[in-house]
This record gives C-alpha cells, structure tokens and sequence, in this order.
C-alpha cells in the first residue's frame, strides 16, 4: 500500500487527490501550471485538470490571496502558491487583515477554507527574499492555523487535512527537504493535524523541532548516541495551534528541552514553546529549556547562510549546556 517518494512529490500527489474529488478545489499562483511551480510541486496537474482548476495567476500576491478569499465566499476551496516565503508579504494584509478574521467577523457565518502554501527556509544556496522563516509572523494572528511538515507522509497527509479545513490554513513547506524521500500509505487513516509526531524516543532531553529541521534532530540524536546521551525527537507539525500537551509529557519524563527552528531565535516560535513549558514544568525542568535558531539579522548572502543557519554542531554544543546543569 505504501510508495516511496520525495516530500514534493507527495505534495504533487495530495493535491491531485483533492481536485479529483471536490469539484471545488482550485490551485493558483504564479507559474503552477504550465511550468509546474518552480519547483515542479504543481507539474501535471494544469495538463489533467484543465486551465480552470490549475490556474497560472499574475505576479501579483495581494491580488492571488484576494481572489482566493472571494472564491473562498462563493463555496470553492483554493489552494494558493506563494512561490517564496520573502515573497508572501504583499498578501500580508490580506492574509491578517482579510483571511484570518472573516470568521469572526461574520460571528461565525462565513467559513475561509483556503491553503496558502509557501515553500521556506534556506538551505539551497538561493537569494535574497528566498530563504526566510516567516511562520512566527503568522501564527502571532489568531485565526490562521500554521503547520509544517518534516517528512513526505505527513506533507500528502496534511495537505490533504488542510484542504479539508473550513479554516484557513498556512502550509509551510520546507524547501530543502522537497527532495527527500520517505513511505508514504495513501490509504492510511492519519492523525490529528496539529499532534506532535515522537520521532525518537529518549530518556536524556527532548529535542523539538519541525520541518527542515527535524532531520538535523534526527542527525544530533545519532551523533549523540555515539556518546551515550539518550535524546528524544519530537517533531510539532504544526506551530499553530501548538501541541504544548505532547512537549509537556515529553519534558516531563526527560527533564530538559532543547527547541530548534530555522528562524531567528529573538521572538521566535522556540521563546513561546520556552515560556509555555516554563509555566508548565518548572518543577520538573533540572536546565533553563534553550533554544537554537537564525540570527536577529537579515538573512545573509548563499555562501555565508551555513554559518546562519543551526548545524549539528550548534544544536550538540547546546544539548551539552543542558545537561551540564
């Protein structure tokens, strides 16, 4: 039942499913149709279902969530591309403004399923406005859901729970891992969308992390197991809402917490998981929780983005403070 493949590939096959059985969803953004998105997430399915269901918009961001939020009104389920994460903010205001408070606004009447996906992170030696980690700047706005995956059984899974969602959903996709490969069971039955995944079970500290780097946890693990030290992996899937009940239990049994995320640590997801698990497990914690991330600066220029980005390195030298308490 289960098929190897690469993370966009799964992502390619999620979306195929859900136009091949709601009239009602439609894909947009800039080249996704005849190009098949810059990093072919989208190839074929303009030539299968046709110029009215895969649509190739104008550059125009502000423009491609606007529509999305009308047709949205009308009963149809869009599935948007931003086709890079510095590129999402023109459609910021309608994104915050628009999409994420037409709930509430309407006392609940009125239903947002869209999907914006936006492929982020570095990693791939791109320019500038290519490689942000925006996700902090939007599960800050209430109304808008947030998820990651790290792995391609969770993209086909949770895309396909994101298109289902009368909600709207923003769907980060890490772009360094889109030619990742992993099993994944179309047929599956899948979990909660915002349940945190144990991708290794430890004994010593809790790592988590989502998206691009839950295979570098995954890496810091391995490396530490060479010295004895016994990690737990948790991967989030989903930043907001946050499954603060999953890292409690996880912490409550190791006692220590290490958070690690691509973007900036200053204000960043890891300070809210910080200050929650804080509240939460204070008598349980024998080390600060810390946190491991990109730098409060302009993300800097291909070749220096290494040094920018957590490595194996930074992420032991921070497990390794932990456990020196």
């Amino acid at each position: 039942m289960a098929e190897k493949m690469a993370l966009a590939k799964a992502i390619n096959e999620s979306l195929r499913r859900a136009l091949d059985t709601d009239p009602k969803v439609l894909v947009m953004g800039e080249d996704v149709g005849k190009l098949g998105g810059v990093f072919r997430v989208t190839d074929g399915l303009q030539k299968d279902f046709g110029e009215d269901r895969v649509i190739d918009t104008p550059l125009a961001e502000s423009g491609i969530v606007g529509t999305a939020i009308g047709l949205a009104l009308r009963g149809y389920r869009p599935v948007v591309e931003i086709q890079f994460d510095g590129f999402v903010f023109p459609a910021y205001d309608q994104i915050v403004t628009q999409l994420a408070k037409m709930h509430a606004r309407s006392l609940g009447k009125v239903k947002m399923p869209v999907v914006v996906r936006i492929p982020y992170g570095g990693g791939i030696g791109a320019v500038e406005h290519h490689s942000e980690s925006p996700e902090a700047l939007f599960a800050h706005v209430a109304g808008l859901k947030v998820v990651s995956p790290s792995n391609a059984s969770d993209a086909y899974w949770m895309m396909q729970q994101a298109i289902q969602s009368d909600d709207p959903v923003i769907f980060f996709e890490p772009k360094r891992r889109y030619w990742d490969k992993g099993e994944v069971n179309t047929e599956a039955i899948p979990g909660p969308l915002h349940k945190a995944r144990t991708v290794r079970e430890g004994t010593d500290l809790t790592l988590v992390a989502y998206g691009p780097m839950v295979k570098l946890c995954q890496e810091v693990a391995n490396a530490a197991a060479e010295e004895g030290k016994n990690l737990e992996v948790l991967d989030l899937r989903s930043v907001s809402p946050l499954d603060f009940d999953a890292i409690q239990a996880s912490v409550e049994k190791t006692r220590r917490l290490v958070v690690v995320h691509e973007a900036p640590v200053f204000f960043g997801s890891g300070a809210e998981i910080a200050a929650r698990i804080t509240e939460r497990c204070f008598y349980h914690l024998e080390a600060p929780v810390l946190r491991v991330g990109g730098y409060h600066a302009p993300y800097p220029p291909a070749r220096l983005e290494e040094e920018y980005l957590p490595s194996l390195d930074r992420v032991l030298d921070a497990v390794d403070r932990s456990l020196a308490y």
